[in-house]
């Protein structure tokens, strides 16, 4: 089964030079692709990409926004360009170790038709203290809300079937979204204990407070839309008599 690896990225040429290579070696051997969305960055990206391209080990594909239009958009870009039927993604900072893609994907392929998405939970974090207990308090109030049984919503790895990734709503904000949408879809979530990395280049494009507004809005528009749709038939719930 074709994988296709979604890469978003805005202004992360240097780490992606390594990143690259890293997935290289994460999925040499397997039917693979890396597509690397280039949300309108301003630094070399596409250079970088090019160069590390004509060696790679796996094809890689670039895609760019000549706009910037945040992260998941560039991953929803990803998706309608994928052509492997099991999506992984990945944040382009570095941070995320490739290593784990292949983990997440037999761990989706290996578990029920009931899981629909396999998450990684971040162990070992290496953001600020205020960070980490900003993105803790964030966890416990979405499950609250929510009831997604998320643990880490905010990890960059996670695996999903392509065509149930195609399905679920995008907004500014789907990213951080996910277990949420797809359980809505009727489908569970999967957890895969993965180490978190420090950043080697550059410095994160969001903080606390601006991040924290934002979510504040989607989880109020994600809880809507929960309590307004219902639960949609999965194909082999409908009968054609």
């Amino acid at each position: 089964m074709k994988i296709s690896v979604i890469v978003p990225a805005h202004n992360e040429a240097p780490n992606l030079a390594t990143l690259i290579d890293e997935m290289g070696a994460a999925l040499n051997g397997r039917d693979a692709e890396v597509i690397i969305v280039d949300d309108g960055s301003t630094d070399n990206t596409g250079d970088v990409v090019a160069e590390k391209a004509s060696a790679a080990t796996v094809p890689v594909r670039y895609i760019r926004h000549t706009r910037p239009a945040g992260q998941s958009l560039a991953l929803r870009t990803g998706v309608f360009a994928a052509a492997g039927e099991v999506i992984a993604t990945i944040d382009g900072d570095g941070q995320n170790d490739p290593k784990y893609i292949p983990v997440l994907v037999d761990t989706l392929l290996g578990s029920g038709p009931e899981i629909g998405i396999v998450g990684g939970r971040r162990l070992g974090r290496k953001a600020s203290g205020a960070k980490r207990l900003a993105s803790g308090f964030a966890n416990r109030l979405r499950r609250a809300m929510l009831h997604d049984d998320a643990l880490d919503s905010g990890c960059g790895l996670k695996a999903l079937r392509t065509d149930l990734f195609r399905r679920v709503p995008f907004f500014d904000g789907t990213h951080r979204f996910l277990p949420a949408l797809v359980r809505q879809e009727g489908f569970g979530i999967v957890h895969c204990d993965v180490m978190d990395r420090p950043r080697e280049h550059g410095s994160s494009h969001y903080g606390i407070l601006d991040r924290g507004m934002r979510g504040w809005v989607d989880l109020m528009g994600v809880a809507w839309l929960r309590r307004r749709r219902r639960r949609i038939p999965r194909p082999e719930d409908i009968r054609h008599d």
